[in-house]
């Protein structure tokens, strides 16, 4: 573990942080291989393709975007064979990306940026546009999933791409909407050791809105398939009709389902009405903290959505840990805002910002820390008022029931006190396929002492501690876990994490981390420029 004390010190000298415009800068496709540089060594059992994708394009002619969400979805992958390691990468050819190219302006309205009319149409042409209903993008930028064996790169509206994972190319355009009743679902589905997905989606109908758990099948019954045999397996009624939650993930354990409905708001008269005033969706969402944050438990074989009513005080989180089951208790570990304004920080001309200015944009986001809560399932009638009902001696977490029978949840802090130094964590990722959905010990994650990710850190759960990797001037992606094949450690493999940096005279590169240890076994440079991204995968060769 680094020296703290000594980080303190290097902390409180810091002058301001360093300017990262370039990392959120329009760049080139690298549709071509190339080789990369190896420095060190990649271990020869490792082969297969880190898959990463983020935006990549941020305007179109005299037309910019406004939020960091709304680029043009850049596909990356490093592809590692045998100790050698190749990089391409590749625009998505959604329809968004076409119709904006062929205009050289921006067409489709994104998240953060609403797309202007027509400047050839005439005046009142331009006015009746308003009234039209926007058409929603394709521009999926947030994450690779997998649904029956196929990879599509998913956002949190109604479509997704499929992709060839060899040749980056898109090959066919899926909606959600054309087979269950949803408005789309997140990026992170979770899957089952079979295969069989289930993921969240909202769907707005006459009774106000709702938030749907939805199975996805394993296998394909017909070779040409996508999502079909997609079932909505239970609905939960929003607390609020016209005020859904925001989420942006969920968590799962053997049996359950958990899903965290808190006071980041999308109001939906302010979201449907947002053309006609001039507005971004973004400008629908809202941090409410006068509402407690609500988790509901759904199990996932009988879609029963449990009686218990858990509630905490008011957070944010986008992305959970893991969860899993223990003594009748479900135990969900989240990365947690105190603050659920962050998203409209993240603004490009605030990204983008030097000096003391940009400073003051890091100052005004909250840290996000790793949290444990415990639901107890069981919570009879007669139960005692006041008391601690969660029987689990490691964890200080506790739920009590309330006079009116509601249970509730206090966190407990997964963290050392070292981790407020890093920035807190986020973007959090563990040895998925062995331990997802039970007991476990370790994350990793990107320390956030910038508005990107600065560090790696391993955190023990169990013991509490930290380790971290950090190189100065270079700011690493999501962490991977790969496993070393054959063995049921835990921590037995490799972190690779895309490492990039806004000095022209230096070398992006992927790094391969020991995962025991954090050691730096070795690194790929690459001569190309990247612009930092958000989620990927491992696929293995």
């Amino acid at each position: 573990m680094e020296n703290t004390h000594q980080k303190k010190v290097i902390f409180s000298k810091r002058k301001s942080l360093p300017c990262i415009a370039p990392l959120l800068t329009t760049v080139e496709e690298t549709p071509q291989i190339i080789s990369a540089r190896v420095r060190g060594h990649f271990p020869t059992w490792l082969n297969g393709c880190l898959l990463r994708i983020g935006p990549g394009k941020f305007e179109y002619g005299k037309d910019k975007y406004n939020h960091w969400f709304d680029g043009m979805a850049l596909l990356h992958q490093f592809k590692v064979e045998k100790g050698t390691v190749t990089y391409r990468s590749k625009f998505l050819q959604s329809d968004t990306y076409k119709a904006n190219s062929v205009h050289d302006r921006i067409v489709i309205s994104e998240f953060g940026t609403l797309a202007l009319p027509d400047p050839c149409k005439n005046v009142f042409e331009r006015f009746m546009s308003k009234f039209e209903p926007p058409a929603i993008t394709d521009n999926t930028n947030v994450n690779y999933v997998q649904y029956k064996g196929d990879y599509y790169i998913s956002t949190e509206n109604n479509f997704m791409n499929k992709v060839d994972i060899e040749t980056l190319e898109k090959t066919e355009k899926v909606d959600w909407s054309k087979f269950i009743a949803v408005n789309g679902a997140t990026a992170h589905p979770h899957y089952d050791k079979d295969g069989t997905a289930y993921n969240m989606g909202n769907s707005y109908g006459q009774h106000g809105s709702c938030y749907n758990v939805i199975r996805v099948p394993p296998e394909k019954v017909d070779l040409g398939e996508t999502i079909h045999g997609a079932q909505v397996i239970c609905s939960i009624a929003s607390a609020e009709r016209m005020k859904p939650s925001y989420y942006h993930s969920f968590g799962m354990t053997r049996n359950y389902i958990v899903f965290i409905e808190q006071p980041l708001k999308m109001n939906l008269w302010k979201i449907i009405t947002s053309k006609i005033r001039g507005k971004a969706f973004s400008d629908g969402i809202s941090w409410e903290p006068q509402y407690n944050t609500r988790f509901h438990v759904v199990d996932k074989h009988t879609g029963q959505l449990l009686p218990g009513m858990y509630y905490s005080k008011p957070f944010v989180t986008f992305h959970q840990i893991n969860a899993f089951e223990d003594q009748g208790c479900v135990v969900i570990d989240l990365c947690c805002q105190n603050d659920g304004r962050s998203l409209e920080v993240y603004q490009l001309q605030n990204l983008r910002k030097t000096g003391k200015e940009l400073d003051q944009v890091y100052n005004s986001v909250a840290r996000s820390f790793p949290r444990r809560f415990v639901l107890p399932l069981h919570v009879s009638l007669n139960a005692p008022e006041a008391e601690n009902l969660s029987p689990l001696s490691y964890s200080s977490a506790s739920a009590v029931k309330q006079a009116d029978g509601k249970i509730w949840c206090s966190y407990e802090n997964l963290y050392p006190e070292d981790l407020e130094e890093e920035g807190g964590v986020e973007f959090p990722q563990i040895n998925y396929g062995q331990f997802s959905g039970k007991k476990y010990q370790f994350f990793y994650g990107c320390g956030f002492w910038h508005l990107v990710g600065d560090s790696l850190i391993k955190t023990d759960v169990v013991n509490k501690t930290l380790t971290v990797w950090r190189e100065d001037g270079f700011y690493p992606s999501e962490p991977v876990f790969v496993p070393v094949p054959g063995t049921s450690e835990e921590d037995g493999g490799v972190i690779l994490s895309v490492v990039i940096t806004p000095n022209q005279n230096e070398r992006n590169f992927l790094l391969v981390l020991d995962a025991k240890n954090f050691e730096e076994l070795g690194r790929a440079e690459v001569p190309v420029q990247m612009p930092y991204g958000f989620h990927g995968t491992f696929v293995t060769i």
